[in-house]
């Protein structure tokens, strides 16, 4: 059964093994409100990682998720989505 919750830390894990890691850029550190591109993190790594997200939970990430902007957003799009599946 896919996991029921989705963190910071799972978000930094999967980033980390889907598109590695900027030189300079601290995961580890506050990031929820930093925008991705300021992180490093172009379109397709934000593809990259929505693809690990949705296999890895099973759910489905609509466009919205590649449109988040910060983790903060994209952690909210899938807590939502975690929180449907379970319903269904």
């Amino acid at each position: 059964m896919p996991s029921t919750e989705f963190t910071i830390d799972d978000l930094r894990r999967i980033l980390r093994e889907g598109a590695g890691t900027e030189e300079g850029v601290d995961l580890d550190a506050d990031i929820l409100d930093t925008e991705f591109e300021q992180l490093g993190y172009e379109s397709l790594a934000l593809l990259e990682t929505c693809g690990r997200i949705e296999r890895e939970y099973g759910v489905r990430l609509d466009d919205d998720a590649l449109a988040a902007r910060t983790p903060r957003a994209l952690l909210g799009l899938v807590h939502d989505q975690l929180v449907t599946v379970q319903a269904g």
